[in-house]
């Protein structure tokens, strides 16, 4: 397969793979697509045995990185020193009971005293993701992703002096163009049946609209979970696709077994858009969690990354307790269609075998 993006980047299929786990990453390159590795939850130091260990497992094959640094966020003024502690008194009481209560209820208990203190802020802010991406830039990567709005213009410039090039995720013809006037050389058309951040408007409509939009090449994204649904994305004027939510339940990849169940067993209407993971809209499985801060007894969500400092921490707890009810996390659309655990290379090489068979059939069609 032969698109501007296979050329721009050296790679056998217009196939991108995000996942937060370095084995999926290393295993899609090797067979011949790109993983692209979520650094949001490294620190600058995790991250940079992470990727050390891609360099050592991608046989010389390219790969990315991907970070989040929203244009728009609370706090975005304060000093890096600084920041932490400010944003945290920005937290009303009244939230911070609303989560005590709602775990209290479903029987979650405190951390033991002795553990990990965690993270309350992770990469959701420039000042936390600028060293991730100094990180990135002392490897070999091809391409440097921002999953959250246009990239500073001036991360972009850096990237290009490294010789790297710059994707970023749009879910507007709007948002895409501001991506261009920065300079990225990919756009990410992310419809709404995506999981983690995303916008209101489908695959299949928004993807024409940013092909039509930019003249830089466009990966579809949203909903491609086979062959079939890559060849759509390419019919509407996509150069190969990105996706995420795929390789959750792949035999490389490291996602709790609690989630691998539930995603195993859900269906595409177990997701839902909600504020209540990181102050601004994302996909994620549908549970109490989510259907709690949608109820009557809900102080409402807060901006960004305040939402998340504030459940951060219960997140942990629910995690640790096992308790299936409450635990969310992204997920898009396609998981009505991920039933099985397979290896990341048998995946990518059957989305191009579905691939493949879709064109057949649309020959046969066509012929007839």
């Amino acid at each position: 397969m032969r698109t501007r993006v296979t050329d721009m980047f050296g790679i056998e299929l217009p196939i991108f793979a995000f996942s937060h786990c370095r084995d999926v990453v290393a295993a899609v390159s090797r067979a011949g697509g790109m993983g692209v590795l979520g650094a949001l939850y490294f620190t600058p130091d995790e991250l940079e045995t992470e990727l050390a260990w891609i360099d050592d497992h991608v046989d010389g094959r390219p790969y990315g990185v991907d970070v989040v640094m929203p244009a728009s966020y609370a706090g975005a003024d304060f000093p890096a020193d600084e920041l932490v502690g400010r944003l945290q008194t920005m937290i009303p009481e009244g939230h911070r009971s609303f989560v005590e209560n709602l775990l209290t209820r479903h029987g979650v208990p405190e951390l033991a005293a002795d553990a990990d203190p965690g993270r309350v802020l992770l990469g959701w802010t420039d000042a936390t993701a600028r060293p991730q991406v100094e990180v990135a830039l002392r490897h070999p990567i091809a391409l440097l992703a921002n999953a959250l709005g246009p990239p500073p213009a001036d991360v972009v410039k850096l990237a290009h002096d490294h010789g790297v090039k710059v994707a970023a995720l749009a879910s507007t013809p709007r948002h895409a163009l501001k991506q261009v006037e920065v300079g990225v050389d990919v756009v990410v058309a992310q419809g709404t049946e995506a999981g983690g951040h995303t916008g209101e408007i489908s695959t299949m409509v928004l993807i024409p609209q940013v092909v039509d939009a930019v003249d830089v090449p466009v990966l579809a994204a949203g909903g491609i979970g086979n062959g079939r649904q890559m060849a759509a994305g390419m019919a509407l004027g996509a150069e190969g696709v990105w996706t995420g939510s795929l390789w959750l339940t792949v035999e490389e990849a490291d996602t709790p077994e609690m989630a691998r169940r539930r995603i195993l067993q859900a269906t595409s209407r177990d997701t839902v858009r909600s504020r209540s993971w990181t102050g601004k809209p994302a996909r994620l499985l549908r549970n109490e969690w989510t259907e709690a801060w949608e109820s009557q007894e809900s102080p409402g969500t807060l901006p960004m990354p305040l939402q998340f400092m504030l459940v951060s921490d219960a997140l942990r707890r629910i995690g640790r307790s096992e308790a299936a009810e409450l635990a969310t996390f992204p997920a898009g659309q396609i998981i009505g269609i991920m039933n099985q655990v397979r290896s990341a290379k048998d995946v990518v090489f059957g989305l191009v075998e579905e691939y493949g068979d879709a064109l057949e059939r649309l020959e046969r069609i066509t012929a007839d």
